[in-house]
């Protein structure tokens, strides 16, 4: 884990992703030495996993996504994550990825209704898991989680899988906990998470296991400053580990030179943000005002 001034967390670099638009100019030119670049720049500020996703282009081209991956461990050791919902687009991951310059790699992202991605499973050369805890299967139809007991059981039943039927180790696998934007969530979502976190990490039969997500939409289509004049979208994204890294969440995939930390209990977005987890409907709403009009 990295010491983010403050959090002791993992941080799986998340820039290597068309998302990015200087990284899909990167793909668009086929440009592996600045893939290479990017991947040094993430590694060298800590990040323990880079997770690697060329986007549409790894459904045409099978042979530019090894490309990327082999240049990528040509100049870091850091492990990869493979972030691809298509089986034969892993598969050629994991034939690509060479086992020897990195640790084990991690497959993202698994669903109870994608569960295909296991029939890739070698005990002789095992990969980490990230389980999206956001849906589920009911009667043979996918189901999106709204509450933190649909969330919780869903990955328990999902990790428990793992365990009791391919041997994994909790260590190994990873529950995504969803992070919605704030400012459409009229249904408590961003409670939920964190109700669900806090049962996940009370789960003694789940000591061990790992609870991470993406941060980067929790401030969507808020504007950049909050009333105090600090950065709205980087303390929504400290106040929400700031709640949830004591419960067990402990991995980011986001920006690793992006300065994580606590929040002491008197910062106005970290009051504002416990605030708003209280309100729903139309109160959220008028809640979410109140990180940028005074």
């Amino acid at each position: 884990m990295t010491d983010t001034q403050g959090f002791d967390i993992n941080i799986i670099g998340e820039r290597i992703n068309p998302g990015f638009k200087s990284t899909k100019a990167l793909f668009d030119n086929s440009d592996l030495p600045g893939i290479q670049a990017l991947a040094v720049k993430q590694a060298e500020a800590g990040a323990t996993y880079l997770n690697v996703n060329v986007g549409a282009r790894a459904m045409t081209d099978t042979e530019f996504m090894a490309q990327v991956i082999r240049a990528i461990q040509e100049v870091v050791t850091v492990p990869l994550s493979f972030d691809f919902p298509a089986k034969n687009v892993q598969e050629v991951c994991l034939k690509s990825y060479d086992r020897a310059r990195g640790a084990m790699p991690i497959v993202n992202s698994i669903t109870e209704h994608r569960w295909d991605l296991m029939d890739l499973y070698n005990p002789q050369e095992p990969f980490k898991v990230i389980l999206m805890a956001s849906e589920r299967v009911e009667d043979g139809i996918a189901k999106n989680n709204k509450t933190a007991e649909e969330i919780y059981t869903t990955a328990r039943r999902v990790a428990l899988r793992l365990v009791n039927d391919y041997g994994m180790k909790l260590d190994d696998i990873f529950i995504d906990m969803s992070v919605s934007a704030i400012i459409a969530d009229t249904t408590s979502l961003n409670r939920s998470t964190l109700d669900a976190i806090k049962l996940i990490g009370g789960d003694p039969e789940l000591k061990g296991i790992h609870m991470m997500g993406g941060l980067s939409n929790i401030g969507q289509q808020l504007p950049p400053k909050a009333v105090d004049g600090s950065d709205l979208k980087h303390g929504l994204e400290c106040a929400f580990l700031t709640i949830a890294v004591p419960y067990g969440f402990d991995t980011v995939l986001g920006t690793p030179w992006r300065g994580y930390h606590p929040l002491p209990e008197d910062n106005y977005v970290l009051q504002t943000y416990r605030n708003f987890l209280e309100q729903s409907g139309s109160n959220a709403l008028r809640a979410v005002r109140k990180f940028y009009k005074a």
